[in-house]
């Protein structure tokens, strides 16, 4: 698919460093509408060097932001959220464009749930928590104090461009710290509307610093920068071991939300429309780019073929078009490339064993589509079932009774989500303990909310984004023990030496 320039094509700056648009000296680079081959935005890329730039202005600035009263960094996100919802229609026109998405997602999920997380944190920021002040030795004072851990190195991805630098972002302008954002170089223009609109509300210069750069040079570069404090990255399980490899190097913590391959396990007393529903909705969001959606559907036997037949019947009435239009339901994968990807590892699905049931090609239209696609009676070690495909592609296995399904659920190594499907709450609190997993749904598949965490465990990463819980990421926690005796000789003296 060839890029075409045309009327709409704007020329933006790639970078925001110190509070102001930076036009880097990297290559030109062209953001590309996946649905049309359409260029929507031209940008220089960032380099290296100007990673230390970017660094440099978040270092300077942190003592200033760490150290304002939490109820001032409040003000400021929850003006950013106002902004934020002000301009939601534009946001939503960029998340579309550069991603594909449709409208509706984009309108629907995507940009307000990230203006309800900014909310969130706005208001978090003013509720750290912490154990009591007390007396526990009996002459001290003890008190806990959390700190922001300093500046923050940032890499986000493609599929959820806003929502990842939100998750990212804002914990840690909400505990004090300096960020520099890396977003992907295909996905970078909220990023950029982001960051404008955090200096709009107040946010000091230096604060939140964004730089659109190849992964592979500027992502590596900030990954091991010596003057950064913690390293967050979301994305693939491959490229997280290559970021924690850099972050290592110079000890820096880390926080990664990886890959993923969910099990969707559907109990034989299930509700079986709901569980068809579900299956569809859960693994067709975002076009299957959604590193939580539904990916193995591990389903009781008794119900196997009913489940089958209704996915299949389903999947085959979702819209697949236009996503600026309102009535479709699935937009393009992110890139002729990847849909290339996804095509190979399903036309390779009968080879092992896999039953195309519906789907399995792309739509007669032009950009990077792909159908929807079930792919019945897997076996357990094929391709499709173990690795992540990240596209509209939902595999189906049959299981024995509990056991077995809870077994193959753990059959993998990713651990990020699941979901087990039953109205027999033994059974869903069964699946909830024993499903290895960051987040367990019951009856349902892929909402989030902000009040709650989301990480996972294995090599879906680890830490968490989202909710109070995320603030660990951002803040150290430093003892002060104070004495309250005012007696030169303490007790415990005695134990290193005795006066004569």
């Amino acid at each position: 698919m060839t890029a075409l320039a045309s009327d709409k094509t704007r020329i933006v700056p790639g970078s925001w460093i110190d509070g102001a648009p930076v036009v880097t000296g990297g290559s030109l680079h062209r953001v590309v509408n996946p649905a049309d081959g359409s260029v929507v935005a031209e940008l220089a890329l960032a380099q290296p060097a100007d990673v230390d730039t970017a660094v440099a202005a978040a270092r300077a600035a942190l003592t200033g932001w760490s150290r304002a009263a939490p109820v001032e960094r409040a003000t400021v996100l929850a003006k950013l959220a106002e902004l934020a919802d002000a301009h939601a229609e534009q946001i939503i026109a960029e998340e579309v464009s550069q991603t594909g998405k449709p409208v509706r997602l984009a309108g629907e999920f995507d940009v307000p749930g990230s203006i309800d997380n900014i909310a969130f944190f706005a208001g978090a920021a003013r509720h750290l928590e912490g154990k009591a002040t007390a007396e526990y030795s009996g002459g001290h004072t003890s008190s806990i104090r959390r700190e922001a851990v300093g500046v923050v190195a940032t890499i986000t991805p493609w599929n959820y461009p806003l929502q990842m630098a939100v998750w990212k972002v804002l914990p840690a302008l909400a505990a004090g710290c300096s960020v520099v954002i890396k977003p992907a170089e295909l996905t970078p223009l909220t990023t950029l509307t982001l960051a404008r609109l955090a200096t709009e509300a107040g946010l000091p210069d230096g604060v939140l610093n964004v730089l659109t750069g190849a992964g592979a040079d500027v992502g590596s570069a900030l990954a091991g920068h010596r003057d950064v404090d913690v390293v967050t990255f979301t994305g693939s399980t491959a490229v997280g071991r290559r970021v924690m490899a850099a972050a290592a190097v110079h000890g820096h913590r880390t926080q990664l939300e990886l890959g993923g391959k969910a099990p969707f396990v559907v109990f034989d007393d299930a509700d079986l429309d709901a569980a068809i529903n579900g299956a569809v909705a859960g693994s067709l969001i975002n076009t299957g780019q959604d590193c939580t959606a539904a990916t193995r559907a591990i389903v009781a036997r008794e119900l196997y073929d009913d489940f089958v037949a209704g996915v299949g019947e389903v999947m085959g009435k979702v819209v697949v078009g236009d996503p600026q239009d309102p009535d479709t339901d699935l937009g393009p994968l992110i890139s002729a490339a990847h849909r290339d990807k996804v095509a190979a590892m399903v036309a390779r699905a009968p080879g092992e064993g896999g039953r195309i049931v519906t789907g399995g090609a792309a739509p007669d239209r032009p950009g990077s589509f792909y159908l929807p696609t079930l792919i019945a009676d897997v076996a357990e070690t094929s391709e499709v079932y173990r690795d992540e495909i990240f596209g509209p592609v939902l595999t189906v296995r049959a299981h024995d009774g509990d056991d077995d399904a809870l077994r193959q659920a753990n059959d993998t190594e990713y651990g990020l989500a699941a979901s087990a499907w039953t109205r027999d709450v033994y059974r869903a609190q069964r699946a909830s303990r024993e499903i290895s997993s960051g987040c367990v749904w019951i009856n349902d598949h892929i909402p989030i909310i902000s009040e709650m965490p989301h990480g996972g465990v294995g090599a879906s990463g680890f830490g968490k984004d989202m909710s109070d819980y995320s603030f660990e990421e951002y803040l150290t926690i430093k003892h002060v023990m104070s004495d309250i005796t005012g007696v030169a000789e303490k007790e415990w003296h005695r134990t290193i030496f005795k006066r004569r």
